[in-house]
């Protein structure tokens, strides 16, 4: 009688089949156990469906939170930009104003600086006026005072050259006059301290000085001016001319 025969049987290799029977014992247990699990009452159904995946349900207001946040970002940048534009044309504004204010306080000044500078030439003429050069009135006054008259006219003659043709002329009266030479005969007699005959006068009249043939300076200036066109000057005068 062979030996251990059950022990050579049993520890022989599993067939295939054996493997899936032993599987589906597996399977059923696991059915089992589910089975005894599931609440009494409850239903029992199975399904061959796939399970369907839970909804996510999605909150729309962290969207709405991040755009307002966004939107009040914006409105803050706009803001901002505004009041830097404000800021810079406030700026402007007094850069201008004040520049405005300097050119008025310039032009003032300036105005202020010519109207002292006219009252200062107001004053100096006034002082000039006031210290003006004075002359005795006498022949040698008048005739010194013809002198600075033809200096500024640029006419020539010598404080003798004149008064010695005044004496010969008139011995030095300013009235004097001549009513028996030719001229007197013609009507127009020579008058003054130069005997000077009123045509002549009125030609050879100097600027600045009266119009009065009788007048002692514009009488010397008159005919020295005449005498200066004619002889070069009274200077060279030494008789009636």
């Amino acid at each position: 009688m062979p030996k251990n025969i059950f022990s050579r049987v049993q520890s022989r290799s599993l067939t295939r089949h054996h493997k899936i029977a032993m599987a589906g014992v597996a399977t059923l247990g696991a059915a089992a156990i589910g089975f005894s699990a599931v609440p009494s009452g409850a239903s029992t159904k199975t399904t061959t469906e796939a399970a369907q995946p839970a909804a996510v349900a999605f909150s729309t207001e962290q969207i709405k939170d991040v755009k307002a946040s966004v939107t009040d970002q914006m409105a803050g940048a706009s803001l901002k930009a505004e009041q830097i534009a404000a800021k810079k044309k406030a700026d402007a504004a007094a850069a201008a104003k004040k520049k405005a204010a300097a050119e008025a306080a310039k032009k003032k000044a300036e105005a202020a600086r010519k109207a002292k500078e006219a009252a200062s030439r107001d004053a100096k003429r006034a002082q000039v006026k006031k210290a003006a050069k004075s002359y005795p009135n006498n022949l040698d006054g008048w005739i010194r005072e013809s002198l600075d008259v033809m200096k500024k006219h640029g006419i020539p003659g010598s404080y003798d050259g004149i008064k010695r043709n005044i004496i010969r002329e008139s011995s030095g009266n300013p009235k004097a006059i001549n009513n028996w030479d030719i001229n007197a005969i013609n009507g127009i007699p020579s008058k003054g301290l130069l005997q000077v005959i009123p045509p002549t006068f009125k030609h050879w009249h100097v600027p600045g000085t009266s119009w009065d043939i009788y007048d002692p300076v514009a009488n010397i200036t008159a005919a020295c001016n005449y005498a200066a066109d004619k002889y070069g000057s009274m200077d060279n005068v030494n008789s009636a001319y």
